[in-house]
């Protein structure tokens, strides 16, 4: 299998990422911070969001707003641990545009699922996750990290739960620990680093793949790759916000605002107009969030 491409995972460790995540904008991918607003009429799901935390410009109540008003009608706000798992439930229960996952990232995985496990049994959260495997920053140690996963696996099987993943330069032992404890039937890979090869195995196992603003950088061409030859049934669009900000954004806190610029980028490199792409990705995300209301 290749190599997971060197990007910052921001989401966990802060900074606003590595050189090559600086590169000039792809032509493809070459808009004003604005031009969302001049989408056409549609609504776009952004599949994976963080909206709790100090980076997040003039709030999360702006944020949503804004979103709303370029045409992002739905945010997944995802779960790291237990204050940011509090934050997308309270998030959910005051914004009907937001829905709230719980989970236990592997950074966090040394303090145990059992600081987040009440909380997988509160109304209306739609997946489990994020959780995995993140071998490059090895923030919580890897048995730890490979405890956590098979648990939270096993919450999505009780609980018939959507499974949010965050993989790191563990490809092939997240695929082992995902084939022994079963595969649920609605599991996410978020922020899709990899490449065809990573991605056919995901597709292989049933799975959904998102992809973020990385596909907009003019140096993964891996992920490019994979997001040309992603089945369309399987093709989620994120943010990761207020992380890796698609180009001609870098080096800005990220939007769910600007997940329309993911969606144009996989529309260009797949010779597909941004209104199949809005489409088809908002109905494969209703798909892999089943119970996700709209």
């Amino acid at each position: 299998m290749h190599g997971a491409p060197g990007y910052d995972d921001q989401a966990r460790h802060g900074g606003e990422g590595s050189a090559s995540d600086l590169d000039q904008p792809a032509q493809h991918a070459a808009r004003e911070e604005s031009a969302a607003d001049d989408e056409p009429a549609g609504q776009w799901i952004d599949s994976h969001c963080h909206l709790d935390g100090e980076r997040i410009p003039g709030g999360a109540t702006a944020a949503i707003a804004a979103a709303v008003d370029a045409g992002v009608d739905t945010m997944i706000c995802v779960g790291c641990d237990r204050a940011s798992s509090l934050a997308g439930i309270r998030l959910a229960e005051e914004h009907s545009a937001v829905h709230a996952t719980v989970g236990l990232h592997p950074h966090e995985a040394r303090h145990g699922v059992e600081s987040v496990a009440d909380l997988f049994a509160t109304a209306g959260i739609v997946a489990v996750g994020e959780c995995g495997l993140d071998f490059h920053y090895d923030h919580s140690p890897r048995d730890a990290q490979r405890t956590a996963f098979a648990e939270q696996i096993a919450v999505a099987h009780e609980r018939s739960l959507p499974l949010v993943i965050h993989t790191r330069e563990a490809w092939d032992e997240t695929f082992e620990i995902l084939d022994r404890e079963g595969v649920p039937t609605r599991t996410i890979f978020h922020c899709f680093t990899g490449g065809v090869d990573e991605m056919s195995e995901c597709v292989e196992r049933s799975a959904y793949v998102s992809f973020s603003g990385i596909v907009t950088f003019p140096s993964a061409s891996d992920v490019q790759a994979a997001a040309r030859e992603c089945p369309l049934e399987r093709l989620l669009v994120e943010t990761d916000s207020p992380f890796l900000a698609p180009a001609p954004n870098r080096g800005k806190p990220n939007s769910p605002a600007w997940v329309p610029l993911v969606g144009e980028a996989i529309a260009s490199l797949r010779g597909l107009t941004v209104d199949e792409v809005r489409t088809t990705s908002r109905a494969a995300t209703l798909a892999a969030f089943a119970g996700l209301v709209t």
